[in-house]
């Protein structure tokens, strides 16, 4: 287990992604992969209002509903750290105080809990100054119905402004940012945002922790059927260089008897700006792939960085 930075919050090593709850996932597989998460000690959810209006049918909430009849379930909310995000759903966009406020209710009832642990702003919103922004965070921290916010998808030139008016003005402050980053997806965070992460003693919880699957090991040279929703996704990273880091990931798995996965991952936590990333399964099976956590030596890291720079 690990303290978020800035926080109390003590978390796996793992944060359980759930955006395919509710879509490629139905109820009862969606409480399978929970429970065999919980079963091995895991206790961090990341989830969000959109999560998931993409699919025909769906208006967004699908997930937090899954997770909230789970939590209702195993009536135990003290041990779970939830995570969850305002301004990318459809009928609740932005990040205006009223969007905040009611975003957040809708939240809290469909999670059945009177508290959120990690508030994200999924994304910016230019068109609302950030005093009002964080004062209505402020109001819902002093409320209790959220524990501490972070920010996903800012620019870093936003993020230090978010930070900057938090300190003048005394109000929260956000603890992490949520940014794609994994083993063969690197520049964008790495080049933009990791210094200011680090300057402010930050971390981040990434998502596409083995970039939509791909480094899984299922997508190697000619394979291009392969039984998954997001097989599109992870097929765009199926090139040369990325099957070099597949081949040496290989290597490091049958050495640590651990999944390539958990191969990715650990390179993952082992980045210094990088505090537990986020990953998703559809069944237990898949649960399993990614819940070991595995120690590389400092020359496998080494050996994995430079394939990827």
């Amino acid at each position: 287990m690990l303290t978020l930075p800035e926080t109390d919050l003590v978390v796996h090593p793992l944060c359980l992604g759930s955006n395919i709850f509710g879509s490629n996932a139905d109820e009862a597989e969606s409480h399978a992969v929970l429970d065999a998460y919980r079963s091995h000690g895991g206790n961090f959810i990341d989830t969000a209002d959109a999560y998931n209006q993409w699919v025909d049918g769906h208006v967004g909430g699908e997930s937090e509903t899954i997770i909230g009849s789970w939590l209702k379930k195993i009536n135990s909310r003290a041990e779970i750290v939830i995570a969850t995000k305002v301004s990318k759903m459809d009928t609740r966009p932005g990040l205006s105080p009223a969007n905040i406020f009611a975003a957040c209710e809708e939240s809290l009832n469909r999670l059945q809990t009177d508290y959120i642990d990690l508030y994200y702003s999924h994304g910016d919103d230019p068109d609302v100054p950030m005093e009002e922004t964080l004062g209505a965070y402020a109001q819902l921290i002093a409320q209790g119905k959220v524990r501490y916010i972070a920010a996903s998808n800012f620019s870093p030139d936003r993020l230090r402004m978010a930070l900057e008016i938090s300190k003048e003005h005394n109000l929260p402050s956000y603890v992490a940012v949520q940014e794609k980053y994994n083993l063969v997806d690197r520049a964008t965070y790495e080049n933009d945002m990791a210094q200011t992460v680090a300057e402010f003693g930050l971390s981040n919880i990434p998502y596409y922790g083995i970039a939509r699957g791909f480094l899984s090991g299922k997508y190697r040279p000619g394979v291009t059927d392969v039984d998954s929703k997001r097989a599109a996704g992870a097929l765009e990273y199926a090139h040369e260089k990325n099957f070099a880091v597949l081949e040496a990931m290989d290597a490091m798995a049958l050495t640590h008897n651990a999944s390539m996965s958990a191969i990715a991952l650990a390179w993952l936590r082992a980045q210094s700006t990088v505090s537990t990333p986020i990953a998703s399964a559809r069944t237990a099976a898949q649960l399993h792939e990614i819940i070991q956590v595995v120690d590389l030596s400092d020359d496998e890291l080494a050996a994995l960085s430079a394939l990827t720079v």
